[in-house]
């Protein structure tokens, strides 16, 4: 039987996002309603990768269309542990920045993967609607083994 979450199907594909999920309802707490990531996002909401790796888009608007760019992570990372969050927020213009780490191992490598964030994000009737996210992308090319390395 699958699960669903917040119109998303087969929400046990992103088993390996777990943590980050987590320490973001963490960051977030009180300030939006749902149990699951996906809960917390408005069915339009707008995410946008400024500081991110080739091949990744750059903005990526509504809840189905974040969960479908999500979908494959674990085929590539899979992540143990997050950690590291601070929080930092503005009530009058209801944004919220999250620093937080991630840590987990590329699949294809089996190489350690840690990289740090950096989430703005903004909160309206208790939803995310605005998402900006920042990452370390030489993390993810050391995990993954770009460029190859000589032997």
């Amino acid at each position: 039987m699958t699960r669903s979450v917040a119109g998303i199907e087969d929400i046990d594909d992103f088993a390996a996002l777990g943590p980050f999920f987590d320490i973001v309802r963490q960051g977030l707490a009180g300030l939006v309603d749902g149990a699951h990531f996906f809960d917390l996002l408005a069915e339009d909401v707008v995410f946008e990768y400024v500081i991110s790796v080739p091949g990744y888009p750059r903005r990526v608007q509504g809840r189905r269309a974040v969960a479908d760019l999500y979908r494959g992570y674990g085929d590539v990372m899979l992540l143990h542990s997050a950690d590291e969050l601070s929080v930092h927020r503005d009530p009058e213009t209801s944004v919220v920045v999250l620093e937080y780490a991630v840590h987990g191992q590329a699949v294809h490598t089996g190489q350690p993967y840690d990289n740090h964030f950096v989430s703005v994000i903004t909160v309206k009737d208790r939803e995310v609607t605005y998402w900006r996210d920042y990452l370390d992308p030489v993390a993810v090319f050391r995990a993954i083994g770009w460029p190859a390395r000589d032997r």
